[in-house]
């Protein structure tokens, strides 16, 4: 059994279980199914699958490769299926070796401009997971460009993606045919207005951040909950698959810095969790909050609170990023909640919220795991401190996050 590192911080919580994913200790996003976690890698490539049947002793079971110049930083699961991205590695490219340039560039022809010899795969693959230990892909979409970001699948016929299309200035949203899922579709396209540079539409907002595009949807019955990026939030109508539309688009960037990356609707109480990213070290991108949006106009979303920032420590100073990541999305057959709200701070760790009050959000709890033995990014001008990156809460309540450097955390929360 692994011993359990001492975090540097905790509120009702506790470490219970670790795993450096089989020495590859950088993950992204995380699907935990049926006693197994999936992690996407940050740097690593490819996905991971650990066996956390027993949480206090996490056994790493099998690394998958990425096709060459490819990386899988995105999945997810559903009965015995996994959705995974395809998409260049961008951050493997020498122009996009710092933040700033990879998340201020403006345009598909900057990206295209690094990645013209098309070495890489572009599309979503399909996964057979009846037997968990040994998934054997049955299927894949093939696009044109860079590839897709991130997905959102929850089973049926239907899944949502944000893609980087030939032709298009950064990622939109499409929808996807899984009818067969041997053989996946790219049934409708969404874009707002000036992205579609192939048709000759000229952009027409504000450059000075650079990122207007799809980071991935959120659907709830025939709506999807878009983060755009520095476009913030945009809300469109999904029941022709074929033809979304847009039903709303709320941009508070500026004055504020955008770097929008997740929108949970709340169904049961018609509020929606709005998590802006943070993407700079020092929070040189400014302060980014996670808001309270009431949408029960779902053509006026309106803000009415936001959640309060960590202060137990002076995580600006500490190096990195400081500021949120990630939400825990409720996803069928995870924990469902409408009123604690788990996010990632990445230098700043896990923080659980309670927002019974909506216009008055608390922190009810935190973990902040100790410093990675090694950086993952190989850069040498990093600072050696965690980058909590996405969190998933399973069923029975644990709670199991990746990071960029420092592996899988399983956690216990006792509010």
């Amino acid at each position: 059994m692994t011993e359990i590192p001492v975090p540097l911080y905790t509120r009702n919580t506790r470490l219970i279980g670790v795993s450096d994913q089989g020495g590859r200790p950088d993950g992204n996003q995380l699907m935990v199914h049926r006693g197994y976690a999936y992690v996407g890698h940050m740097y690593s490539k490819g996905f991971s699958i650990i066996d956390v049947r027993n949480p206090v002793a996490p056994r790493f079971v099998k690394y998958v490769a990425a096709p060459r110049d490819t990386w899988n930083i995105h999945l997810q699961t559903h009965d015995d299926l996994m959705l995974v991205v395809n998409g260049r590695d961008m951050k493997a490219l020498p122009a996009f070796s710092d933040d700033k340039s990879y998340y201020r560039r403006k345009s598909s022809s900057a990206f295209a401009s690094e990645t013209e010899d098309r070495t890489w795969t572009a599309g979503m693959s399909v996964w057979d997971l009846s037997n968990p230990e040994e998934p054997r892909q049955i299927g894949f979409m093939p696009v044109e460009g860079i590839g897709l970001h991130r997905i959102w699948y929850v089973g049926g016929r239907w899944a949502y993606a944000s893609a980087l299309l030939d032709g298009f200035s950064d990622y939109i949203m499409i929808t996807i045919d899984m009818a067969d899922p041997t053989k996946p579709r790219l049934a409708g396209r969404f874009w707002l207005p000036g992205m579609n540079l192939a048709a000759g539409e000229t952009p027409n907002w504000p450059m000075e951040f650079g990122r207007y595009g799809c980071h991935h949807p959120i659907v709830d019955g025939d709506t999807a909950y878009c983060t755009w990026r520095d476009g913030c939030l945009t809300v469109i109508d999904v029941a022709d698959r074929a033809n979304p539309k847009l039903v709303s688009h709320k941009n508070w960037a500026p004055p504020f810095a955008g770097g929008t990356h997740n929108a949970l609707p709340l169904p049961g109480r018609d509020l929606l969790i709005v998590l802006d990213e943070a993407v700079l070290d020092h929070q040189e991108d400014g302060d980014k909050p996670i808001w309270i949006f009431d949408i029960r106009d779902r053509t006026n979303p309106i803000s009415i609170s936001t959640f309060p920032a960590p202060k137990d420590a002076d995580y600006k100073t500490k190096g990195g990023h400081f500021g949120p990541h990630n939400l825990h999305e409720n996803r069928p057959g995870s924990f469902i909640s409408s009123e604690l709200i788990f996010a990632t701070y990445q230098n700043a760790g896990l923080r659980v919220f309670d927002i019974r009050d909506k216009y008055a959000p608390v922190e009810v709890g935190a973990l902040v795991p100790p410093n990675p033995p090694r950086m993952m990014d190989g850069k040498p001008d990093r600072s050696p401190v965690i980058q909590m990156c996405d969190v998933f809460v399973d069923k029975a309540g644990l709670v199991y996050t990746t990071d960029h450097h420092a592996g899988l955390c399983i956690i216990e929360f006792g509010g």
